[in-house]
């Protein structure tokens, strides 16, 4: 029995490892990881991380726990991958499998006219938030491209420290994708509150270089000077290995409900994966979050483990913390045609409805409405208009009568 192999040690793939042994699965598990690091926690990277020169990731389990689940840890990256034969090669050296998941992740976009510049930056794993704090030192002025998580999370960050901050956001807004305008309006009020700068609507028309340093963004009739400048626009799939493979791919790694991929005994998981979504009448989407990685490996672990064929359905969650702000989304708002706001000052929630359903949720500081929404959207309930206006206590009221 050659057993599961696992391409990629993240949120994701490091949960399947240990969920494969709890669902009672016995035969091999290899988890092969890119990184030598010990798996780790990526959303404080940008934060507590990359504030504290003495700060160390923090794993997303012991060692212990591989060991005790008997998972066999790999480092080094896989040059290919054969379906027909069921391997995978490592350095020369073929795996077998009797399964393989492809829990590979995503790479960050670049601007292709600031790849290798010695002062731009990028955040997406360890190395990269080693090489940004190891850079802050001798960096007063700092721009950021891109009004997403990371780059707000970062921003904040370093305004903190008396950093002088600039985002420049292409969008009308910052988090114009995954947020409704009274969100925006939100965060980027408390952004300026902690002397953020920020540039939205920007039209970007050049780099002020010297040598290999970027030393100045140009606009429209405007330059930004900056010390150091990170890349925030979004990420791709890792599809690389799959394509290679001959492994149907679109933005990601296409799956079916039961996150089988269109290879035989090949699976995807996690942001690396794009799969059909329930509340999207099937239609199929990359999801980057920890939550939905670790929900699609712990669903995955009893496929394997068990046989069962349930398809993978699940009410995504989202969460960030920018400056003293803890945003937290429940559901996709992609088919929403109206919206609710209650705005209660030093808590907010924003419910996203289509017709009469409602389909997500943003709170600002309110984590009670967080949990209910995710309540009401796993059951498909959506109290009236009324009593979402009213408050948490409202909403768990209703629920208990209806």
């Amino acid at each position: 029995m050659n057993g599961v192999v696992i391409l990629g040690a993240g949120h994701a793939g490091s949960q399947l490892a240990v969920s494969l042994r709890a669902e009672g699965y016995g035969g091999p598990v290899t988890l092969i990881d890119a990184s030598d690091a010990l798996p780790y926690h990526k959303p404080p990277l940008s934060k507590t991380f990359l504030m504290d020169p003495e700060a160390r990731p923090q794993p997303l389990r012991a060692a212990q726990a591989y060991e005790a689940a008997g998972v066999m840890r790999l480092t080094g990256r896989v040059d290919a991958i054969d379906p027909a034969a069921r391997t995978v090669t490592l350095a020369g050296r073929l795996l077998p499998y009797d399964d393989l998941v492809l829990a590979t992740g995503a790479r960050n976009r670049m601007l292709p006219d600031l790849a290798g510049a010695a002062n731009v930056h990028c955040l997406r794993d360890l190395a990269d938030a080693q090489r940004l704090r190891d850079a802050l030192p001798g960096a007063q002025r700092v721009t950021v491209i891109g009004g997403g998580f990371i780059g707000l999370e970062t921003a904040a960050a370093l305004a903190g420290t008396g950093r002088s901050v600039t985002v420049l956001e292409a969008a009308p807004r910052v988090l114009a994708r995954v947020a409704a305008p009274e969100t925006s309006a939100r965060v980027e009020a408390t952004l300026a509150g902690l002397g953020v700068t920020l540039r939205t609507g920007w039209v970007g028309r050049g780099w002020r270089r010297e040598s290999d340093r970027v030393t100045a963004i140009q606009g429209d009739g405007e330059e930004i000077a900056c010390d150091l400048v990170l890349v925030g626009i979004g990420a791709e799939a890792d599809t690389a290995l799959a394509r290679a493979a001959g492994i149907a791919c679109n933005r990601g790694i296409l799956t079916d409900a039961g996150l089988r991929t269109g290879a035989p005994h090949v699976w995807a998981i996690g942001d690396a994966a794009e799969t059909p979504h329930w509340q999207l009448d099937g239609a199929a989407v990359r999801i980057e979050s920890v939550q939905n990685a670790t929900d699609q490996a712990r669903h995955l672990a009893r496929q394997l483990a068990t046989g069962w064929t349930e398809p993978f359905r699940t009410v995504p969650w989202f969460w960030s913390d920018i400056g003293p702000l803890k945003l937290q989304i429940a559901g996709l708002a992609a088919r929403a045609d109206r919206r609710i706001l209650r705005d209660e000052g030093a808590r907010m929630a924003v419910f996203h409805l289509e017709g009469d359903r409602l389909v997500a949720v943003e709170t600002l500081g309110s984590p009670a409405d967080h949990m209910l929404a995710r309540q009401m959207l796993e059951a498909g309930r959506t109290p009236p208009d009324g009593v979402l206006l009213e408050g948490p206590a409202a909403i768990k009221g209703w629920l208990a009568a209806a």
